[in-house]
């Protein structure tokens, strides 16, 4: 949610920010509106000094018993009341109308992104871990030769882009998720949090999925939405809030099941674990101080990162352009897995920083101790990473031609010490 007061200070500020988002927004528009309001804000203001002198008027003569002119008063203050009310019914309308505009628009990309429409765009920053290039063969047949995934019944009972695993692969998706975990909590200071998989609006609309991206998202018949993302629920854990700032930075780890329509996705990845209606992943959260959270940004990126140096998986490290940040996004950056039988790198992460723009749609502050004014802090969210994906990615680079999944040095502990996989 942006700050009208600033977007009145600095229209082109935010026309160039969103141009170079490929949105061309009538800043003019959201001013009018914005103008026509405080218009009618006065007006009321002004309506009720007038209510109250003649109210004051009003008493006196009420005093005086002089009954004609009380009476001549009263009509009055009752026509200005009506006058107010109306007024406030139009004042409100105007409101929702500036809200809903506001609402809709993304946030601003930071200046150091490269401009572009879309991932094409995109700036490498680094890569790590030697690569294979081979014929592999795909993520899912290998889980299917192994017999740990069966897409037909998942098929049969849930329709396309739903996946099963079983025995030995079920086990080491779930070693995934617990090796994370221990990571995140462990060595890098995150606390493990529990969540509701269904959440009310308030907190889709906190966080940015709402009210644009309602097509991508799983609603119930009472009004509940099915998380996309454990980002939802764990940012909403500071939701109308005035922290302490001694509290902060806050940084939240949850594991847990997601989500997504994919609607804007048809025809993409349409077998295998790579994009899923309902998908396991670890989530990081972080709540910090203006000031600290573009340091904080680089600290998630190195925590998901350390996952994949531990998993030995090769990766890279990518920079979104302006075109492919998301809505609540200033500044993304993405982690991709190798896929040998694709040639190419896939997303396996992607941390965010958002600046104040969700906690303004949370209404989340925290007390500067110098200013003695209520602030909103920074929030950022990450992958930590995603475990289906991590498993596809594991199948693939860690699968050889003798049928055998050898498994990963960090998860064989998580493997009652077991070092393969054979079919």
């Amino acid at each position: 949610m942006h700050n009208i007061n600033k977007i009145r200070e600095n229209p082109k500020v935010f026309s160039e920010g969103w141009k170079r988002r490929g949105l061309n927004i009538d800043i003019d528009e959201i001013l009018s509106i914005d103008k026509e309001l405080r218009q009618n804000i006065t007006k009321i203001q002004e309506l009720q000094q007038k209510r109250n002198s003649i109210s004051e008027e009003a008493g006196k003569a009420k005093s005086q018993d002089d009954e004609k002119t009380f009476s001549k008063l009263n009509k009055e203050v009752q026509d200005i009341k009506k006058s107010i009310s109306d007024v406030e019914d139009i004042k409100s309308k105007i409101n929702i109308k500036l809200n809903d505009f506001l609402s809709s628009l993304p946030n601003l990309p930071s200046d150091d992104l490269p401009v572009g429409a879309d991932e094409s765009s995109n700036i490498e920053l680094k890569k790590s871990g030697k690569i294979i290039v081979n014929d592999n063969i795909p993520h899912y047949e290998i889980a299917e030769n192994l017999e740990g995934l069966d897409l037909e019944t998942a098929a049969e009972l849930s329709g396309s882009r739903f996946a099963i695993t079983s025995g030995s692969i079920a086990k080491l998706e779930r070693a995934l998720s617990n090796f994370m975990l221990d990571i995140h909590v462990n060595e890098h200071g995150y606390q493990e949090i529990n969540v509701p998989y269904l959440v009310k609006e308030d907190a889709m609309y906190g966080t940015g999925q709402l009210p644009k991206f309602s097509e991508d998202q799983y609603k119930t018949d009472d009004d509940m939405w099915l998380i996309p993302t454990a980002e939802v629920p764990l940012t909403n854990l500071i939701r109308q809030k005035v922290l302490n700032e001694e509290s902060l930075p806050l940084r939240y780890t949850a594991f847990t099941q997601c989500f997504r329509k994919e609607a804007g996705a048809a025809g993409k990845d349409t077998k295998g674990l790579i994009r899923l209606h309902q998908f396991p992943k670890v989530e990081l959260v972080s709540i910090t101080k203006p000031e600290d959270s573009n340091k904080e940004l680089d600290r998630m990126l190195e925590c998901a990162e350390k996952i994949l140096k531990l998993l030995e998986l090769p990766y890279r490290v990518v920079l979104l352009s302006t075109g492919d940040i998301g809505f609540s996004s200033y500044k993304t950056y993405d982690l991709e897995v190798w896929f040998p039988s694709e040639k190419k790198y896939r997303e396996i992460s992607s941390c965010s920083n958002c600046l104040d723009f969700q906690a303004r749609r949370m209404n989340s502050k925290f007390k500067n101790k110098l200013t003695k004014k209520n602030e909103f802090p920074h929030t950022l969210n990450g992958s930590g990473v995603a475990v289906g994906r991590a498993l596809a990615a594991i199948l693939e680079n860690y699968y050889d031609s003798s049928g055998t999944l050898n498994i990963p040095k960090v998860l064989q502990e998580y493997m009652g010490n077991k070092k393969s996989i054979k079919m």
